[in-house]
């Protein structure tokens, strides 16, 4: 069957928290009453009839055509089903997702994958900062799941991460990794100074050291049977990152100014 698919009338006149738009969640709506949902964020009554024009289809794949840097919150809290995007998003996308597979095929916003618990996120294009990290008020950054970033992450990738598989292709700016709590960030790029500041426990993986905290020490060239597993599972979505995995490593323990038990690893 095919698609339901949301074509996107114009340039949206305000952000718009697309959260409701999931397969779940429209899974037992008609088109018309789909049409009548809420999005706006301000005082105007926008909702999607206002927005997009809709092409009624399978409900547990979802495709927006046509993007923009004003879909806030596109797949958030998404348990199951398929969403893609033609094009770009705004801030949270994938936040909180359990399951299934968000595809975006140009750039995100800040605070992308944060709080995912599962599932599996691909953005095309960069993301902003925050990547995977808590929002305002939260404790915890990624829980799970598995992101492809394509292009380059902002600052403070993976902040307070916990669990799951980040892998970001073309670089991430500084702190990234920060205050991580476990869970494996590999960045196949050129990446910012301080990664990994605070972290108590994880693993960040890059093609070359930055600068670091002095808090973390040098514990040479390192056999780790886990790259290589890594490097299986990410060949098919991330050749670039499955082939840094695939070098010999060598480790910096850290950060020893907090739980100490987390470690950069770069080429031997």
């Amino acid at each position: 069957m095919k698609p339901l698919v949301f074509t996107l009338r114009s340039e949206p006149v305000e952000r718009l928290d697309l959260s409701a738009l999931t397969p779940a969640r429209l899974s037992d709506l008609s088109s018309a009453a789909i049409e009548k949902l809420a999005i706006g964020t301000t005082q105007r009554p926008l909702r999607v009839g206002d927005v997009f024009r809709l092409r009624d289809g399978d409900r547990s794949v979802i495709r927006f055509s046509g993007g923009s840097s004003r879909f806030d919150r596109i797949a958030m809290a998404m348990e199951s089903g398929v969403i893609e995007v033609d094009g770009m998003v705004g801030r949270e996308a994938g936040c909180g997702m359990r399951g299934g597979a968000l595809t975006i095929s140009g750039a995100a916003g800040d605070y992308a994958a944060s709080g995912a618990r599962g599932g599996a996120i691909e953005i095309g294009g960069d993301c902003g900062d925050f990547l995977g990290a808590p929002l305002v008020g939260e404790m915890e950054g990624i829980n799970g799941g598995v992101v492809i970033v394509r292009g380059r992450a902002g600052h403070r990738a993976c902040d307070r991460m916990r669990r799951g598989l980040v892998a970001v292709e073309k670089g991430a700016g500084e702190y990234a990794g920060s205050r991580m709590i476990a869970g494996t960030l590999v960045v196949a790029g050129p990446v910012g100074g301080f990664p990994g500041t605070m972290m108590r426990r994880g693993t960040i993986i890059m093609p070359a050291l930055p600068e670091i905290a002095p808090t973390f020490l040098d514990c040479g060239a390192t056999p780790l049977g886990f790259t290589a597993l890594y490097a299986t599972s990410l060949a098919a979505r991330s050749p670039r990152a499955a082939r840094l995995l695939r070098r010999a490593l060598r480790r910096f323990g850290g950060d020893t100014a907090t739980l100490g038990k987390g470690e950069l690893l770069v080429p031997a």
